[in-house]
């Protein structure tokens, strides 16, 4: 059995990636070995890539992956209740809390105060294993763990634990209803996400909107009436007969789309804010407004473990399961981890896979 990982260590804009060699870890209690499978780029891990996003050096990225449990520390249960056991493929949630503290108790483990984030942290011992990019990752205690079905491929399996189960989250906590018209605003990998997700819950009446018209053709696929930001209002004031959208959620952080969606609200509207996790300048907000039209302002960022589960249980009965795994270009093998970034930033597709344990198969990148 080997006793040593290899892990592709971030060193920041001016270094860039370096292949290190890291002994396995002796697991704690409830900490569970995971040989890594697949991981994707998140666009997270590509603006740090760029220099727009800081962490702590040197780091391992990636935090949407799936793989196969290797070992674990003592008996450690699966969100679903299985034992895991060695060969088990899973998915985890983006972070490990501790379940206890008033965060955790006020139903946000997500925002745990002692939260520990995959793809995000210093590479120190005990924890040098935390991210996708890298052949094994160290999962801590108080990580939701979700087998994953098996046959979920593992392209499209990889997302869920940042893109799918973040839609999932958002579109509960906006109480979204068969027989809405909801707008959803941006349409990446998020986007179009939450166009099938809502379509799989009988929300007939989707109204996606994104500048890039290759987009807006995905989403159309996917059973939304795509339009450019430029068309939206007048779709959904035509489309509701002047009374607006009951629910909006969006995906792009850029203030221009929030005060378009906002304006499109009906009486009572929710707006879900999902997007915006880097620095915009500020955006105009009229109280008067959000008090007199009843709106729900919401902030939508992570997930809680439930989320996780449901984002498996919905890519794994989805009709949409092989539109997801075309919006995943790859894979790339960590010695080619500077090539698959290029891919992701030039041609921009929804996702890039890499496969930490197997170097890549240059003719299945699309």
């Amino acid at each position: 059995m080997t006793t040593t990982a290899v892990a592709a260590a971030w060193h920041g804009p001016d270094l860039g990636f370096r292949l290190t060699e890291v002994p396995l870890p002796s697991l704690a209690a409830g900490e569970v070995l995971v040989s890594t499978r697949t991981a994707t780029l998140c666009g997270s891990d590509l603006h740090t890539i760029a220099g727009d996003r800081d962490v702590e050096l040197p780091t391992v990225l990636g935090h949407e992956m799936v793989g196969d449990v290797v070992g674990t520390g003592g008996a450690v249960t699966a969100e679903g209740g299985e034992r895991l056991e060695p060969g088990m493929r899973v998915t985890w949630t983006v972070g490990a809390s501790c379940g206890s503290c008033p965060r955790c108790a006020r139903g946000f483990p997500q925002k745990c105060a002692s939260l520990r984030k995959y793809g995000h942290a210093r590479m120190d011992p005990p924890w040098r294993l935390s991210g996708g990019l890298a052949s094994h990752c160290h999962l801590l205690a108080g990580t939701g763990v979700v087998v994953v079905p098996d046959g979920l491929a593992d392209e499209v399996a990889a997302p869920a634990n940042c893109a799918t189960a973040t839609v999932v989250c958002a579109v509960r906590r906006l109480d979204v209803r068969a027989g809405e018209t909801v707008v959803v605003t941006g349409c990446g990998m998020l986007g179009l996400t939450a166009v099938a997700y809502l379509r799989s819950l009988g929300v007939t009446d989707v109204v996606a909107s994104d500048v890039d018209p290759a987009r807006r053709a995905l989403a159309a696929r996917l059973g939304a009436d795509a339009v450019t930001p430029d068309a939206l209002s007048e779709r959904v004031l035509d489309g509701t007969g002047g009374e607006g959208a009951a629910a909006a959620v969006d995906l792009s952080g850029h203030n221009s789309a929030i005060a378009a969606a906002l304006e499109l609200l009906a009486i009572g509207g929710r707006l879900g804010l999902v997007g915006s996790v880097f620095p915009t300048p500020a955006l105009d907000l009229v109280p008067e407004t959000v008090v007199r039209r009843l709106l729900t302002i919401l902030g939508v960022h992570n997930y809680a473990a439930t989320d996780l589960v449901e984002a498996v249980r919905f890519l794994d009965t989805s009709a949409d399961q092989g539109m997801f795994r075309e919006f995943v270009s790859g894979p790339f093998g960590l010695d080619r981890l500077d090539e698959a970034v290029r891919h992701a930033t030039g041609h921009r597709p929804p996702r890039v896979s890499v496969t930490p344990n197997r170097a890549g198969e240059p003719d299945a990148i699309r």
